[in-house]
């Protein structure tokens, strides 16, 4: 199995001037982009009578924004590599580009955007790249900007490649606490190489998740986002844990949270002598 790239270096040293180039020379890198876009772009719904707004959230070398444009919209990119964002000014992409991190939060007018996509980024702000980065707050600060410079009614469509399920929890858990209705609309369930997840989220009440694609209408392989039905697939046909169990998964809970935790020992969970 090849290591996922998060692990390999934080995304502004992993995407350099070569990682950066392949994206305009490796053809087969250039179609999948194009094809998850265009997907995106579509699970965006937007107006066919309207040009509108769209945020590209990790634009990269501008790929995904060629296809925006291409839909007749304008938009505007954010991503943290510079080597990145000097590719797609090479190769003089159309939209207006910010160096940032998503972590840190967005800083756009309220409602400015008609609407949001993500390509292979979100999965990034799950990781502790420093000793600073907490991913929980770094997801709150991403979600609760982003729901801040959409529109009203107005919709976000994330596509991401989670490391397990837990991951997936953690990025559906914060955004619906920063404000948002959806969920998870997975593409070819049954594929391994076609499978491909969006996370479609929606501002200003709940709304239909749309269909995915290789999958029948009754069989949809899609996830709902509310706290209620989260708590419930947790608790339905669980036993009670051990004390042991328990402690090391929440011990598990906190490394993937980037938080500080007790290293484990042959003592861990088991319980003291009284006369200690």
């Amino acid at each position: 199995m090849s290591r996922r790239p998060e692990y390999s270096a934080p995304p502004e040293i992993f995407y350099n001037e070569q990682e950066a180039a392949k994206y305009t020379s490796n053809t087969r890198i250039m179609e999948i982009q194009s094809c998850m876009s265009e997907r995106a772009v579509e699970l965006l719904a937007l107006p066919d009578d309207e040009t509108c707004l769209i945020l590209d959230l990790g634009c990269g070398s501008g790929l995904s924004g060629d296809v925006i444009e291409e839909q007749g919209h304008v938009w505007v990119g954010v991503d943290i590599s510079r080597a990145m964002l000097n590719v797609a000014q090479e190769r003089e992409a159309a939209g207006d580009m910010l160096l940032g991190d998503l972590g840190q939060g967005l800083c756009f007018r309220a409602g400015a955007f008609d609407g949001a996509i993500s390509i292979s980024a979100l999965q990034w702000l799950c990781n502790a790249d420093k000793k600073s980065h907490n991913p929980v707050k770094r997801l709150h600060a991403f979600f609760s900007s982003l729901y801040a410079c959409l529109g009203r009614g107005r919709r976000a469509v994330l596509q991401f490649y989670p490391e397990n399920a837990d991951q997936v929890e953690l990025l559906t858990q914060q955004a619906m606490r920063a404000g948002f209705t959806g969920g998870l609309v997975v593409d070819y369930p049954n594929s391994t190489k076609a499978k491909k997840m969006f996370l479609v989220l929606f501002t200003g009440g709940p709304q239909k998740l749309p269909a995915a694609l290789g999958t029948s209408a009754e069989q949809q392989d899609q996830i709902e986002c509310t706290a209620r039905k989260q708590r419930l697939k947790r608790l339905r046909g669980k036993g009670p844990k051990s004390a042991a169990a328990w402690i090391q998964e929440k011990k598990e809970r906190r490394r993937r949270q980037g938080k500080e935790t007790r290293p484990d020992s042959k003592y861990t969970g088991r319980k003291r002598c009284g006369k200690f």
